[in-house]
């Protein structure tokens, strides 16, 4: 590791015991080992939502280069008890980077690599902390494409990706994070590095290890490097938007396409976000209405505006007031650009706070129905918006996190919420982990299973030092 910012230790580790002096002691040597205050306290927590979960306080922070300079770190933390805390850009939203008290915080945003790209064989290696975007244009150069495309893509890590199983507008289609991952490399709770999964397209030997470490959010270990499919660049989009009268119209809508087609993309927004893209960005959209909802198609061979434009017959056999398609890009953009303006949007009115609960796609009107009776009870804005052809809906509470009444009732609205996901038959998260946010809410989802998957866990984390109080 390269020397950077340090601090006096006597700042960070008094009253701390000699178990975090004797780890900064071993780990000085080493190489950059950061204890300034400042520092660590931009370290200590990722995007959730102010308020909604609590950060502890680091005793140091390193950024490795390569995986020994990992395996050191872990090392000295396992020999002198001393939690981690694994991090690579801090961009997600359920807490899952949030610092312990005097842990070590191992961040890897300076393992940005891109090791090998094997156009032949379609896949490539990366070190964790190359982000996204960054593996799409080295894809694009071969005439390729990594498929997972969280919204954070611009600057979220591809390690980050994996340790939540990130997905994004393109899963309906290629599916998330876990569809493209061939194998890792991890190094484990006691310092040892081990290799799981291959490069090539098949293999069946062996429990699947990989899919084991990927969504578990550093608490199996750290991800140090990652094997990615890639796939041939599809044919250009052609753009559906859509407009509905009702909740169950455009629910109804979302079904018949989800059975008759496989779209590229399928997303909705409630009435709510719909008001604040318009406010924030006029583009003449109908206020009015309940829904819209916006598709995608890649169709090879020139049949992507048909599957479209099936789409919009769907859409007005549902009850569409509007359907409108296109082929050409430009027009595609301006179509979709009130989907993307979504989040931004809803950050607008106020501190927010981004679910990823995901259900049935047939109760997605009675999620719709269920939030906006949640934002009357708690009297508070929440926009929803997502991904329809996957059920995975992403509703936003806005609130103002100066005002302790405000955020307590962010709160009981989110968690009501969650509660709303679950007793649909759905999921309390769908791509952004589980984190400390949702983990009071494990029991209701994994039941009989939570013992097992905690067994796993004691038996690639003995001493419980990998991200505690996350994820399980």
């Amino acid at each position: 590791m390269a020397r950077g910012v340090s601090s006096s230790r006597d700042a960070v580790t008094g009253g701390s015991g000699g178990r975090v002096a004797g780890l900064l002691a071993e780990l000085e040597p080493l190489g950059e080992l950061v204890t300034d205050p400042d520092v660590l306290a931009s370290y200590s927590h990722d995007q959730t939502g102010p308020g909604m979960v609590e950060a502890g306080r680091p005793a140091a922070l390193v950024r490795p280069r390569h995986t020994a300079e990992v395996q050191a770190a872990v090392r000295a933390a396992a020999r002198h008890g001393v939690p981690i805390v694994p991090r690579g850009a801090g961009s997600g939203l359920s807490g899952g980077a949030n610092a312990v008290d005097d842990c070590l915080v191992i961040c890897t945003e300076r393992m940005g690599e891109l090791v090998d790209l094997d156009p032949a064989s379609l896949y490539a290696r990366v070190q964790p902390g190359l982000i996204n975007a960054e593996l799409g244009k080295a894809a694009a150069a071969h005439g390729l494409r990594y498929a997972p495309d969280p919204a954070s893509f611009e600057f979220s890590t591809l390690g980050g990706n994996v340790a939540t199983n990130a997905g994004g507008l393109c899963c309906v289609k290629y599916g998330v994070t876990r569809d493209s991952l061939l194998g890792l490399e991890v190094v484990l709770a006691d310092g040892t590095a081990v290799r799981v999964g291959r490069r090539t397209r098949k293999g069946v030997v062996g429990y699947d290890l990989t899919a084991l470490f990927c969504g578990s959010e550093g608490t199996l270990g750290i991800v140090t490097e990652a094997t990615l499919r890639l796939m041939p660049e599809p044919p250009p989009l052609a753009t559906l938007a859509a407009s509905f009268p009702s909740l169950g119209s455009a629910g109804a809508a979302v079904a018949r396409i989800s059975a008759a087609t496989t779209p590229a993309v399928l997303e909705l927004m409630d009435r709510t976000t719909v008001a604040a893209v318009e406010a924030m960005a006029p583009q003449g959209l109908d206020e009015s209405v309940d829904v819209l909802v916006f598709g995608c198609s890649d169709a090879p061979g020139g049949a992507a505006l048909v599957e479209v434009e099936r789409m919009a017959a769907l859409c007005e056999a549902a009850g569409a007031t509007l359907a409108a398609t296109t082929d050409e890009a430009a027009e595609g953009r301006m179509l979709m650009s009130a989907r993307r303006l979504a989040y931004p949007a809803l950050e607008r009115l106020g501190a927010t706070m981004l679910d990823d609960v995901c259900v049935p796609l047939g109760t997605i009107p009675a999620l719709l129905e269920g939030v906006e009776a949640i934002a009357d009870r708690s009297r508070l804005t929440i926009g929803t918006f997502g991904h329809a052809g996957d059920g995975n809906m992403h509703p936003t509470i806005v609130y103002d996190a100066a005002d302790q009444g405000e955020v307590e009732r962010a709160r009981s609205a989110f968690a009501a919420i969650v509660c709303l996901a679950l007793e649909l038959g759905g999921t309390v998260s769908g791509e952004h982990g589980v984190g400390s946010l949702k983990r009071p809410f494990l029991d209701d989802e994994l039941g009989s299973s939570r013992p097992l998957q905690r067994a796993i866990k004691a038996a690639l984390d003995p001493a419980g030092v990998m991200n505690p109080g996350k994820a399980i």
